[in-house]
């Protein structure tokens, strides 16, 4: 019972002298309701997180737990507990759930890919307050988390969810849903009758020697189309006349033949290939695909597309290889809001010339890797980064902007970046300071920067930011330790203040992994962070046998909720030097942050 009230009061409160009294002894009766199942707390933990702390609506969940387990014990009884979840959801959260069933058992879902399906299939749309669909999708994702409905499964390693898995108990019960609601078909998952009405078609090949669609279906109704499995029998395109949503990602047995009638689906949105090896062309036909709005080519063998992609006027999200060559014409898709990836390089001049008149793109991913290696290129190069840069300035609706392996490009700041930036990542690409033009983004709200050590200046244009919530600073520190690290220590140590600024800020995340830890906050500093992640080496951190040198001054950042701190390196004594001292400094915080040490 013990463990039982921890994670309770945990999920709910941080701990559990943080209940209000008046919530105590209902919290009480459901905690003993729930038997100590641990999926059951968690079910109903979520569901109280997003319920009013008041008595009322508490002893109402109290009361149907209640219900619930004296009716139907064990399996039955977590059925109806979920239940009390699943009718809780406003309806486009439950049509979000229940396309979960979609994917086979103890499965690792893409964020991503997740919320493009929630897109294409029209479960979810742009809501007030978001600048995207797939903005609002996110959210969506992040409460189905809140609620313990999907599980995060792997986070990157600033702690950003990636993927998700779901409990197989809640599993069992939204594919119960689907199948009442005629929500999926499942064909290959054993004890499942199916029926003949098919709206989404999942195809889950398991141990048999080939999976076939059984012959009794109406493939004409089917509105989706899922393939798990190598002995899936890849059935013929022109059977699926009113195809909406086809994914092959990951369909080893594939091949360019298979796409043959593809030009049949009239009305399909979202075609995904991604990580399909046997498919290096797309065939001429993928023109008349006039509804087609996600197109996901990554991870193929397509490095070249059919002069025809230009007629797909309704392409809202083109993701291809890194040295694809795009087509010119590419601007007649006026509908075209996400291109990754661009290599600059690899496009030809026209190409370049035209890329200022695609208005509605809203994503960009830049790549400047020059992969040719022959004399004679760097000029031309040269000339296509000028190019590139002239064109940006003139795209006036681009929200959020991706470069790789473009140092050069981000330091010379050939010329303005457009303001209406609202996130702006720099990957591979270690700059000596932060770029005077990064303060011109008024509107900029998600950075990513990479440099090679950060002083007092970067700091002051980055804190000016009005609006930046987010923020990602990684130090390659290359540079620094050239020299000694007393010398380096006092001429690198960074002040932040409250006169830094950061009026906005909530997320910082300060990755010095291969470089000194010279960041100490002082009193005023960034006012809002809740949410604080710092990395660095012990080692390269201040002098053997002086705790003192990790003294951050963690106190002074007010609105901490939130530590996440990793420490490495190879003298062990060091290491745990620098964890107690982050421990103290949290344990001291009049917040009392949960801390998270790795």
């Amino acid at each position: 019972m013990v463990h039982s009230r921890q994670l309770f009061y945990t999920r709910l409160f941080n701990v559990e002298e943080n209940c209000p009294s008046y919530l105590k002894k209902v919290s009480e009766h459901i905690l003993r309701k729930c038997a100590g199942l641990p999926l059951a707390i968690i079910a109903i933990s979520g569901l109280l997180a997003n319920t009013e702390r008041t008595e009322g609506p508490w002893k109402q969940v109290e009361d149907s737990i209640g219900r619930a387990l004296q009716r139907n014990p064990s399996v039955e009884g977590m059925m109806k507990i979920l239940s009390l979840s699943y009718f809780d959801l406003p309806a486009h959260l439950k049509s979000c759930l229940l396309c979960l069933s979609i994917f086979p058992e103890d499965s690792v879902i893409s964020k991503k890919i997740l919320i493009k399906r929630w897109i294409a299939e029209r479960l979810i749309h742009t809501e007030a307050g978001y600048s995207t669909t797939y903005e609002f999708g996110e959210r969506c994702f992040n409460e189905l988390i809140n609620r313990s409905l999907i599980q995060p499964a792997e986070t990157n390693k600033y702690g950003m969810v990636k993927y998700c898995r779901i409990h197989d108990t809640v599993l069992d019960f939204i594919i119960s849903k689907s199948i009442e609601e005629n929500f999926v078909t499942l064909v290959g998952v054993p004890s499942l009758t199916v029926g003949t009405r098919v709206r989404r078609l999942s195809l889950q090949a398991g141990k048999q020697k080939e999976l076939i669609v059984p012959k009794g279906l109406v493939l004409s109704h089917v509105r989706s189309l899922d393939v798990f499995g190598e002995s899936v029998k890849i059935p013929s395109m022109d059977k699926f006349r009113h195809l909406r949503f086809l994914d092959f990602e990951g369909c080893k047995q594939l091949e360019n033949h298979h796409l043959k009638n593809i030009d049949n689906l009239f009305q399909l949105r979202y075609l995904s290939l991604h990580g399909v090896k046997k498919v290096s062309n797309l065939p001429e036909q993928i023109g008349r695909l006039w509804c087609l709005e996600i197109l996901d080519l990554t991870d193929t063998s397509v490095y070249e597309l059919p002069a025809s992609i230009v007629n797909l006027k309704r392409l809202v999200h083109l993701l291809v290889n890194l040295y694809v060559t795009l087509p010119c014409g590419i601007p007649k898709l006026q509908a075209l809001e996400k291109l990754k990836h661009v290599n600059v390089y690899c496009q030809s001049f026209n190409f370049l010339q035209e890329f200022e008149q695609m208005q509605s793109l809203k994503v960009l991913h830049l790549h400047f890797e020059d992969y040719y290696f022959v004399d004679g290129m760097d000029a031309e190069n040269e000339s296509k980064k000028t190019i590139i840069a002239t064109s940006l300035t003139n795209l006036g609706n681009l929200l959020s902007l991706t470069v790789c392996d473009g140092p050069e490009f981000v330091r010379e700041s050939l010329c303005p970046m457009p303001l209406s930036l609202q996130k702006l990542k720099v990957l591979n690409s270690s700059i000596p300071h932060v770029p005077n033009w990064v303060g011109s983004l008024i509107n900029l709200q998600k950075l990513r920067l990479e440099l090679v050590r950060a002083e007092q200046e970067d700091l002051y244009i980055l804190g000016g930011l009005p609006v930046l919530h987010c923020l990602i600073l990684r130090i390659d520190g290359h540079e620094i330790r050239s020299t000694s690290l007393t010398e380096e220590l006092e001429v690198t140590r960074v002040i932040v203040c409250g006169e830094v600024g950061f009026p906005c800020l909530r997320i910082f995340i300060f990755d010095s992994q291969c470089a000194v830890m010279n960041l100490t906050f002082a009193a005023g500093a960034m006012p809002l962070v809740d949410d604080l992640l710092i990395v660095f080496n012990a080692e390269e951190t201040g002098s053997p046998g002086t705790s003192g040198d990790f003294d951050l001054g963690i106190e002074n950042l007010l609105s901490l909720v939130k530590i996440r701190c990793v420490v490495w390196g190879d003298e062990d004594d060091r290491v745990e030097a620098a964890e107690a001292a982050i421990r103290e400094a949290a344990n001291a915080h009049p917040n009392r942050p949960t801390l998270r040490l790795d």
